[in-house]
């Protein structure tokens, strides 16, 4: 037996609506998520039974249900903020990329350090590689090379397979 709701849901726009929303809609995950509570609920479930079959917790039903009250479709499109501007601009990004084309052997603290001498802002380790990963460069860990192997240490191998 279904409780009774503490809050209805508005019905302004038909149930067919929702379903051509939900068709236009396929590709479009965290949306489509939330146009299926509503139809859910459009069709008599509890807020409770709709979270649950899109596996949401109550609460949040709840703020979904809120923000169609509110605003309706426009309600359930997340709004994300987007984040800051970035701390370096245009043109100490283009340094930076000359900086390190100049030498190929940089480790992730040398690049650290180098943004901090020369445009004083501190970046985390992490903020470092997602920072590189952006400007389209790649993080590689150095291969070490035995300071006592041979010069011609290819050849030596391939003269030993030879002989035998």
């Amino acid at each position: 037996m279904a409780k009774s709701e503490i809050k209805p849901i508005r019905k302004d726009i038909p149930l067919s609506e929702i379903e051509r929303r939900i068709k236009a809609l396929e590709k479009s995950g965290r949306v489509l998520k939330r146009l299926f509570f509503i139809r859910y609920r459009y069709q008599g479930d509890s807020v409770e039974e709709a979270a649950q079959k899109v596996s949401v917790t109550k609460k949040l039903g709840y703020i979904w249900q809120g923000r169609w009250n509110t605003h309706g479709f426009p309600g359930l499109i997340p709004r994300f903020g987007g984040g800051g501007p970035p701390l370096l601009d245009e043109e100490q990004r283009n340094d930076l990329i000359a900086s390190l084309k100049a030498r190929n052997d940089w480790t992730t603290k040398e690049i650290r350090d180098l943004i901090k001498e020369r445009c004083g802002i501190e970046y985390t380790m992490k903020h470092v590689r997602e920072l590189l990963h952006g400007m389209g460069m790649k993080l590689g860990k150095p291969y070490p090379h035995d300071f006592r192997r041979p010069g011609d240490a290819e050849e030596r191998l391939k003269k030993t397979d030879r002989e035998e």
